[in-house]
């Protein structure tokens, strides 16, 4: 198996208790996405039209402020990146994320909580087409680790 990174942001804990399961299963280093600062309840609100979230999630060029990660991506053939699904896609810290680190020539692996919403990966795709998104794993109900190891 190749050096794996999982990298993660998660605003109730959901996403969270799968990135540590996952790391410990793939026996991967893992980073947490932090916003500076952190989001609040108020901010989380997505039926508030003024929430912060809300207002980063209607615009697409959004890029929240994140804390600096400790891990170098160069030192990593494969990245799982994670995080809750938001009005249908990755939140924009997550965008942040991936627009300060240099992920071209990576395999990656998404995975994600939602409480209601599929997961795709043509947003991504989209946005990032230099990017190699090699699979997506809805993760509401665990995690199968050996479909991870397969893509690994």
């Amino acid at each position: 198996m190749n050096k794996t990174l999982v990298v993660y942001f998660s605003a109730s804990g959901e996403t969270k208790a799968v990135a540590l399961a996952l790391a410990e299963g793939l026996q991967a280093d893992i980073e947490e996405i932090t916003p500076v600062p952190l989001y609040s309840s108020a901010d989380l609100n997505w039926r508030d039209r003024n929430s912060r979230s809300t207002l980063e999630m209607q615009d697409e060029s959004s890029r929240p402020k994140i804390q600096k990660t400790k891990y170098d991506v160069k030192n990593y053939e494969t990245i799982l990146i994670g995080f809750p699904i938001w009005w249908g896609v990755e939140p924009r810290v997550v965008d942040t994320y991936i627009d300060e680190n240099d992920l071209r020539g990576k395999k990656i692996i998404v995975f994600a909580t939602s409480g209601g919403s599929p997961l795709s990966l043509s947003h991504l795709k989209k946005t990032y087409p230099q990017l190699n998104f090699i699979s997506s794993h809805l993760c509401n109900f665990g995690v199968d680790l050996d479909s991870f190891k397969k893509e690994i």
